[in-house]
């Protein structure tokens, strides 16, 4: 999903189908033409994303007032104290499920655990369309044989530098003392001792703050003269106002950026 292959867009997400590929979210379309010249580009239909992820978020409000968006396909959900009374969280993630694709037709991949880290990675196991329970007892086992990169709080340059400790897997990190973990990470190598182990005492934030709020746009073609831009960039001022006033948002700091390119 995203802009025509020979333009500047980027992909946007990709189908199960198209990262066998190779393609993955935020690489240039002509890049993804590249890999799959059979490909299908698809332009996105925000607004309609918008609508379906407010009905799923109906769903989850039907059994937990502790629901924490992270997009619009992805949340936790705390289901301890439930609306339904139901004790197992189990059955809750499949009711979920099913309830989903009833109401729009659309699969979901759930993930069950004592925590927020383990929920998430247990999501991630078994997608499409799976479920994924890592019962307390099992949790070591679980995070052991799991890649680092695959872990919450571990990107790319993180990763990189665990690779050159020796760390790939869970149970590498695990074997790590504290005081080495934070000499080389700093207060993140606390985290990262804690998660090794399942420790993850981050809550469900049902009242979750939106940090930042932007707007971009990418040109087609190169272009060269000031006015010209000066007119994208007050286009692009106005849509983060409007999206400021929807959203009710005051301002504390504001940041434009530019790319460009210099030929010599």
């Amino acid at each position: 999903m995203g802009g025509p292959p020979n333009s500047r867009s980027v992909v946007a997400a990709a189908s199960y189908e198209a990262r066998k590929f190779g393609i993955r979210s935020a690489m240039p379309c002509s890049k993804a033409a590249q890999l799959a010249p059979q490909a299908i580009f698809v332009f996105p239909r925000f607004e309609v994303y918008k609508e379906v992820s407010d009905r799923i978020r109906e769903i989850f409000l039907e059994y937990t007032d502790r629901v924490e968006m992270l997009s619009l396909d992805e949340g936790y959900l705390d289901v301890t104290f439930n609306k339904r009374n139901i004790p197992f969280a189990v059955t809750i993630a499949k009711e979920i499920r099913a309830e989903i694709f009833k109401r729009t037709e659309l699969t979901a991949s759930a993930g069950v655990g004592n925590s927020k880290f383990i929920a998430k990675l247990a999501s991630e196991k078994n997608k499409p369309n799976g479920l994924t329970i890592v019962l307390p007892d099992d949790v070591i086992a679980f995070i052991d044989p799991l890649p680092v990169n695959s872990f919450h709080g571990v990107g790319k340059v993180t990763a990189q530098k665990m690779k050159e400790l020796g760390i790939h897997i869970g149970k590498d990190l695990r074997a790590k003392n504290i005081d080495e973990l934070v000499q080389h990470f700093g207060k993140m190598g606390i985290y990262y001792y804690k998660i090794s182990r399942g420790e993850d005492e981050r809550e469900v934030n049902s009242c979750r703050e939106r940090k930042s709020l932007g707007a971009e746009n990418t040109f087609d073609q190169d272009k060269i003269d000031r006015e010209d831009l000066l007119q994208q960039l007050r286009e692009v001022a106005i849509e983060v106002e409007r999206r400021l006033k929807k959203e009710i948002l005051p301002v504390k700091r504001s940041l434009s950026k530019l790319n460009f390119k210099i030929s010599v």
